[in-house]
């Protein structure tokens, strides 16, 4: 299995440590020289922003997806090699599943959590075999990580659904550990959940480089949602 596009779950805000911001600015870049491209929720702000602006300026490429009741609140990004905006969350967050190879969550709060563990759910559902990186930067997962060992200990998950998730201390091991994977020989697919209709064809705009400030400004003067 050879990973070409990896899908980012991380913070729109930057937390109080400014360690965050350089550690999602440095996995950006580091996925960009890995020649790998960077999927994440389209923000210019928080860790989206930095993590989205390391692997810009490393000269990766980027897809942002954002629903349209976000864009103000989020405030898209404008450099983006392509930003595609979606009708809600559930969209989103399908949009992403399907663009990426692998998931990698870095800090965050609610969000960051809910998406990664939805992901960990259907590869544990057995609808995808996508792989799943925690990066636990100076241990700011180290308690949920705790939980997940309690969690198998009682025996609501298993040894083998903990192994679904492999854990990280820095950018560069994410980015050895998905490297890797293409010496394996696994396929991988993404059904997503049973429950969700079929993804409609995403209303997008491939964006030039400072080029989606004049587009965003249009979106948002329609009153389009």
């Amino acid at each position: 299995m050879r990973v070409k596009s990896v899908t980012v779950f991380c913070g729109a805000t930057a937390g109080r440590a400014e360690t965050h911001l350089l550690t999602a600015a440095a996995l950006g870049g580091a996925l960009a020289r890995a020649g790998l491209r960077l999927v994440y929720g389209g923000a210019a702000v928080g860790l989206m922003g930095a993590v989205a602006d390391g692997a810009l300026d490393a000269g990766g490429s980027v897809i942002g997806v954002i629903p349209g009741h976000l864009m103000r609140s989020e405030i898209a990004h404008s450099g983006l090699t392509e930003l595609h905006i979606v009708p809600d969350m559930h969209r989103r967050k399908a949009l992403m599943a399907e663009l990426g190879d692998a998931f990698v969550a870095l800090p965050g709060g609610f969000g960051t959590i809910e998406e990664m563990f939805e992901t960990l759910t259907w590869s544990q559902l057995r609808l995808h075999n996508k792989p799943c990186v925690l990066l636990n930067h100076d241990d700011y997962y180290s308690s949920l990580l705790s939980f997940l060992r309690r969690a198998e200990h009682e025996g609501f998950i298993s040894q083998a659904d903990i192994e679904r998730l492999a854990v990280c201390r820095r950018p560069e091991e994410v980015v050895d550990h998905l490297v890797a994977l293409a010496d394996t020989s696994d396929t991988h697919t993404f059904a997503g959940p049973t429950e969700l209709p079929p993804l409609p064809p995403p209303r997008h705009q491939a964006v030039e480089p400072g080029a989606a400030n004049a587009s965003n400004a249009s979106h948002l003067s329609s009153g389009a949602p």
